[in-house]
């Protein structure tokens, strides 16, 4: 798949799930790298803490990305909820999930071993 479709396919993927839950305001940023990149999405739907740690554990598990590849290109638009935050956790170096003021956000990083997602992180000027 080249990196135009892939991006595509995630962007796709992640916002079908945002959908689910019928927000009224939802942001997709992408920011690219030679070897990497990273997707935040920002949306206004409150979550309960079990509902985050769903979204978490589904983005974070083991990194399959030939069933990914497989799997998301058969699955189509049957798949509801976490399956599809599934299919994308099988591909993704790292994800992260937190409550917001307004909402949910949710962080992806994408790369090869070389990635590193620090070097896309927004420093905190805390």
């Amino acid at each position: 798949m080249k990196r135009k479709e892939f991006i595509l396919h995630l962007i796709g993927e992640i916002a079908h799930f945002i959908l689910d839950s019928d927000p009224m305001r939802m942001v997709i940023s992408l920011h690219q790298e030679e070897d990497g990149l990273h997707l935040a999405i920002f949306d206004d739907t409150e979550r309960t803490d079990e509902e985050l740690e769903k979204i978490r554990t589904a983005l974070n598990n083991a990194q399959r990305p030939e069933l990914a590849g497989y799997y998301g290109s058969m699955a189509g638009y049957d798949m509801f909820g976490t399956a599809r935050l599934n299919l994308v956790g099988w591909q993704i170096k790292r994800g992260d999930v937190s409550r917001t003021d307004s909402g949910t956000n949710i962080d992806l990083w994408f790369g090869g071993d070389r990635f590193d997602p620090g070097r896309f992180s927004i420093p905190d000027e805390g």
